[in-house]
């Protein structure tokens, strides 16, 4: 195996020479470093920024081969000393990182003080001046540059024993300025609200690091905004009091008892709402915004109704102008589904739920057609780019993103379209309603005009929102909402095993493959693997091997893996980066920090871009990787996107993804592992999202035991909301 696949790691001692580049952001630098035993210096790549030209440093990482510049360093981990000998600080003053310093300056400096220079800048700055050529003016720019600098080297050898990176304490100096770390010192809880990245756990270890006691009402009002924090990425809007109490005493190790004043706090300085006990209901604990949130959204949904509908005739003359549509069209619609287009047009507030292939598509084009004879502006979206270009495909109408739909922009703040500025529209349909959490509802409804109808259509036993709420849930069980229930499956969607399988799994009932005579092909398989290890291989080889030889699907095109898990054997980490071996081995690459991506990569953009038209959960192939590792582009289905090294945390790989991220989403070929080892992920909604995701072949490679055990957990945790309860009051 050659270099590339087989990186040497080591530790170098030497001397931070030169610095050659280095990115705007600074997270990634091509520098010189002077070893003893050398001549030549050796090339080192990567994040320095707790390094300072001139001083001595070790520094651990890799060897490898860039195809351009040879043989370099990368690090993985660097740490540094201020300079001792004159011609180190000579350096040290020169580097960009003292300002206003250059070669000629720094070494009239070092003449003046040698070895003591340092000292002089710490403890008596304002002798600078006592150099040839600095004024008063000038001594105040040294002086001000050198305690910026300390300031961040000393934040940086305080931080670096609690794991946090260099590039997040620069983030943090940048946010608190010279007197970061005694900000930090008197409450390091801050950096949990204020620094993204930086978690309670870390600034809880920064505190104890620092004295602070483990009964600082600091400390509880930032655990107890923790487990609310905890409780949102779980999908809840609120948690009961006594759970919130029960969560924070875990986490906190303090009786229950000494909750009490924080939370109250928290209240009157409104970084939390308590509502108080509704009957046998305890008191309910929101954030801010989430309160604001549900209760903005329950208030515009009621003001939705106040209005006249989109047709105020007789009910027989809104059928008979379908019945003329079906018969112009050619549109074929089954009872069920005309009555839900009737009631779009005789109700503000309608949500139809179905399973794959019980014609939801059709109904959102029947409504779109009589909406288009009775003169109404139809609006058309959904959560994600890739559900609003299926729905718009299916339609032959245009379609956007709710973000889009709105005018979401970061230069203006937030969302444009609100209850001051409406949008123009008389009937808006939503798709993949499920996906809806409810910060998103309520930027949704607030913005539409009293006078219009929302359509909310989705699949119910679909996983819920990855954001807190289950709003399609509780607008289907809110008295004020007309529901729409889809059964039927049509003959055509009958006639595939996935749509039959699906259904299956809503049921209980584990899926079967269809019989199948010698070597006949089928879009539904199950293949049996004992270990996960033996499911990775299968999987593998599924990808790259059988089924693009069997059927002709292009691996990189075709093909998506959907784990449970992120981690794991057969967790989308090991997946991708078997994967990104097999297909990319030896191809440029660019690497920031844990991130490595090569030229050919399947990737996923991770969150929206509007700026470049790319959206959550778009796909795309690496097109080109700069030879200096400094930027790559994306092609997704022939859009060229560009990432410099400081965005391409918008990426992921791709070739193995969570059925989270799968939502909204469908791909040609479908391939699911199902072990015992994600036992925590073996739900019945789950499977079935995963299974629906399939267009034309799904293959589920595991147990039995373990498909068994996804079908009859039908348990999934249900959200704490009360949007549905605030509706229908």
């Amino acid at each position: 195996m050659n270099e590339r696949s087989t990186p040497q790691t080591g530790r170098l001692r030497g001397v931070l020479s030169r610095v050659r580049f280095a990115s705007d952001d600074g997270q990634f630098s091509v520098c010189d470093l002077e070893l003893p035993d050398r001549q030549t210096p050796v090339t080192i790549v990567g994040n320095i920024l707790s390094a300072t030209v001139g001083s001595p440093v070790e520094v651990t990482g890799t060897w490898r081969n860039d195809p351009r510049y040879g043989r370099q360093f990368q690090i993985e981990s660097i740490q540094s000393a201020l300079p001792k000998t004159r011609g180190g600080i000579e350096k040290y003053l020169a580097s960009d990182m003292m300002e206003g310093i250059g070669p000629t300056l720094a070494s009239r400096i070092v003449d003046q003080f040698g070895e003591k220079t340092l000292e002089v800048l710490d403890d008596t700055p304002e002798r600078i001046v006592e150099v040839d050529g600095i004024g008063d003016k000038r001594a105040g720019q040294i002086i001000g540059a050198w305690q910026r600098e300390q300031s961040a080297h000393r934040l940086m050898v305080a931080l670096r024993s609690h794991g946090i990176s260099a590039a997040l304490a620069v983030k943090i100096h940048q946010r608190f300025g010279a007197q970061a770390l005694d900000s930090i010192r008197r409450n390091p809880y801050r950096l949990v609200e204020e620094i993204r990245g930086i978690g309670f756990k870390t600034a809880d270890g920064i505190a104890r690091h620092f004295g602070i006691e483990p009964d600082s009402p600091a400390r509880l009002r930032a655990g107890v905004l923790h487990v609310i924090q905890q409780a949102h990425d779980e999908g809840h809007v609120f948690l009961p009091r006594p759970l919130v109490e029960q969560r924070a005493q875990e986490l906190l190790g303090i009786e229950i008892g000494a909750l009490d004043d924080p939370l109250e706090d928290l209240a009157a300085a409104d970084r939390i709402i308590i509502e108080a006990r509704d009957g046998d209901r305890p008191p309910a604990v929101y954030s801010v915004p989430a309160h604001r949130a549900e209760c903005g959204a329950a208030r515009h949904l009621r003001r939705l109704g106040g209005q006249a509908r989109l047709f105020d005739g007789e009910l027989e003359e809104l059928a008979g102008r379908l019945a003329t549509i079906e018969s112009r069209s050619g549109i074929e619609l089954a009872s069920a589904q005309r009555k839900a287009v009737l009631s779009v047009f005789q109700r503000p507030l309608v949500v139809i739920t179905g399973g794959p292939g019980t014609g939801k598509t059709t109904i959102v084009e029947a409504i779109c057609e009589l909406g288009e004879a009775l003169n109404q502006k139809i609006s058309l979206a959904a959560p994600t780019g890739r559900a609003a270009k299926r729905l718009g495909e299916a339609t032959a109408r245009s379609a956007s993103t709710i973000h889009r739909l709105l005018e979401f922009s970061f230069e203006k703040g937030g969302f444009q379209y609100d209850e001051d500025r409406p949008l123009d529209v008389d009937l808006l349909v939503i798709d993949e309603a499920s996906m809806i959490d409810i910060y998103l509802l309520y930027s949704l409804v607030r913005a539409l005009p009293a006078h219009a109808t929302l359509v909310m259509v989705g699949d119910i036993d679909q996983l819920p929102s990855v954001g807190p709420g289950q709003v399609l849930r509780d607008l289907i069980d809110a008295r004020a909402t007309d529901v729409v229930r889809l059964t039927e499956i049509f003959r055509q969607a009958g006639e595939s095993s996935i749509v039959v399988n699906a259904h299956r799994i809503n049921m209980g009932k584990p899926p079967v493959d269809p019989e199948r005579r010698d070597d006949e092909l089928v879009d539904f398989y199950t293949i049996h693997a004992s270990t996960p290890q033996r499911a990775r291989e299968h999987i593998v080889d599924l990808a790259t091997r059988r089924i693009p030889d069997a059927f002709g699907y292009d691996p990189l095109r075709d093909i998506q893996i959907l784990s449970p898990m992120y981690r794991a054997e057969v967790g989308c980490r090991n997946l991708n980066r078997v994967l990104q071996q097999y297909f990319c081995a030896d191809q440029p690459e660019l690497r920031r920090g844990e991130r490595l991506f090569r030229q050919g990569d399947r990737v996923m953009q991770t969150r929206n871009n509007y700026e470049e038209d790319v959206f959550n959960g778009d796909i795309g192939r690496i097109a080109e990787v700069d030879g200096d590792g400094q930027y790559l582009v994306v092609s997704f289905d022939g859009h060229r996107v560009e990432y410099e090294r400081g965005s391409v945390d918008q990426l992921s790989l791709a070739y193995a993804i969570t059925v989270h991220k799968s939502q909204g989403s469908e791909y040609p070929v479908v391939i699911i592992p199902v072990t015992t080892h994600h036992y925590v992920m073996l739900q019945r909604n789950l499977l079935y999202t995963a299974v629906t995701r399939g267009r034309e072949l799904v293959v589920l490679v595991g147990t039995k035991k373990a498909v068994e055990i996804a079908v009859k957990n039908a348990d999934a945790s249900r959200r704490y909301t009360r949007l549905s309860w605030r509706l229908n009051r």
